[in-house]
């Protein structure tokens, strides 16, 4: 009696990741309008019930697919993938995430799908607010923590405000990733760093 289990388990996991790969792919060949669950799931080799069964919508698919492929990507992380390390030392803490940060931007998996849904999440209110909440969001609130640590370790001045001070360092990045005004590297991320905690004007 305990072996249907394990096998439906498995083609139904099989069925899953068929589905994000389908949903990830089409986003890329025909843009996020054109994508729909009638697609993905002739793409995926499933039934249409199939998806409606887990996801109510191509726009949770594929937030899915992201978040499985964000983990895929940065392998070196581990089983969590959101995890902000705390050596005590803030500057190499956050210049070692984003360094994991350009690692998955180069990945071209998530590079070109990350992208199609980018630009639809700029003309999409709807789809953009969606992307902050369950993409960036969890991430976001991984920088505050550690600020607040800092803060209470007195390496950032207490009066500032965590939400803000982590924009100076993820969205020079996601400006330069997006509109390719500039190469995107281990260097320019650690010079972020070193530029947004030690400021500007002369001491």
């Amino acid at each position: 009696p305990g072996k249907p289990a394990p096998d439906s388990t498995r083609r139904s996991e099989k069925s899953r990741r068929a589905i994000y790969d389908a949903a990830l792919a089409l986003v890329v060949e025909a843009g996020y309008p054109k994508t729909t669950i009638e697609g993905i799931a002739a793409r995926a080799g499933v039934g249409k019930q199939t998806i409606y069964r887990w996801w109510s919508s191509k726009a949770d698919v594929l937030m899915e697919a992201f978040l499985d492929l964000a983990e895929q990507a940065v392998p070196d992380t581990g089983p969590e993938p959101y995890v902000f390390p705390d050596t005590g030392d803030l500057a190499a803490d956050v210049k070692a995430v984003l360094r994991a940060t350009v690692d998955q931007m180069r990945d071209p998996r998530f590079d070109v799908p990350s992208r199609a849904l980018a630009a639809e999440g700029v003309v999409n209110e709807q789809l953009g607010r969606e992307l902050v909440a369950k993409l960036m969001q969890p991430s976001l609130d991984l920088y505050v923590a550690r600020l607040r640590a800092a803060q209470e370790a007195g390496q950032v001045r207490p009066e500032i405000d965590p939400r803000i001070a982590l924009e100076f360092f993820i969205s020079p990045l996601a400006q330069r990733w997006l509109q390719h005004t500039g190469p995107i590297s281990y260097e320019y991320t650690d010079t972020l760093v070193d530029y947004a905690l030690h400021g500007l004007a002369p001491r």
